[in-house]
């Protein structure tokens, strides 16, 4: 508990400053962002979608081209289609949302371009469909495990434990809703908490990455609460 403190302390305390990112990431207060989604499926189209209509401008990229060209075309001038590649090269921000056993293939694929990149992860471990990463990524955490399947991200855990329908409408009711979220590095998780603002969630930090394994369908954390309750939820896990 006091080590997860201590990440929690750290990445609070450097929360407030944006130095050290690209200028686009620094402006986000008065400008918008490029971000590149790898993973366009229900959550990925979801959180997009949403991103696109708040002006920002969004790369789809999928294992079926013609799923995200068809997507961007229907979005509008501010979405756009490419591959994982592309995707990850065009974003300032890379949300990942994959079936976890795809996630060491998206850390190899993407080598190079995800270094120093705040990098959005999504993705939930299930044994029953990703296999043997998944007992593995459940043991060590997910958190920390997404950490080495994707080397060199500025990794901020979030939208595990909500479900996708919720994603594209809890915009409507700005701020009601809580959204736990878990990262080491303070920087990114303060252009995360813009992005997920604006998607309708408040943000609630629950710690370091270590924590990240609490952010899981079936976990306390889990569902719809309120940033207060996450708060209270949070202050009784370890």
């Amino acid at each position: 508990m006091k080590q997860h403190r201590r990440v929690f302390i750290k990445v609070v305390m450097g929360g407030l400053t944006l130095a050290g990112l690209p200028l686009a990431a620094r402006a986000q207060g008065a400008g918008k962002m490029k971000i590149g989604i790898v993973g366009s499926g229900r959550v990925g189209s979801a959180l997009g979608g949403v991103w696109v209509k708040k002006g920002h401008a969004v790369m789809f990229s999928s294992r079926t081209i013609e799923h995200d060209e068809a997507l961007a075309a229907k979005l509008g001038p501010n979405a756009r289609a490419g591959t994982p590649r592309e995707a990850a090269a065009f974003g300032e921000v890379l949300l990942v949302s994959v079936p976890y056993g795809a996630l060491p293939d998206v850390g190899k694929d993407l080598a190079g371009l995800l270094k120093g990149k705040v990098v959005i992860d999504t993705c939930n471990p299930f044994p029953g469909r990703d296999g043997e990463i998944a007992e593995w990524a459940r043991k060590k955490g997910a958190g920390i495990a997404s950490a080495e399947l994707l080397p060199g991200a500025r990794l901020v855990r979030a939208f595990n434990a909500v479900g996708a329908g919720r994603m594209g409408s809890v915009h409507e009711e700005p701020g009601r809703v809580g959204m736990p979220i878990a990262g080491d590095d303070a920087k990114a998780v303060e252009v995360a908490s813009r992005l997920i603002r604006d998607i309708g969630f408040e943000p609630v930090l629950v710690g370091g990455l270590a924590m990240g394994k609490h952010l899981m369908p079936g976990t306390p954390l889990a569902g719809e609460h309120s940033p207060a309750e996450i708060r209270k939820i949070a202050a009784t896990l370890k």
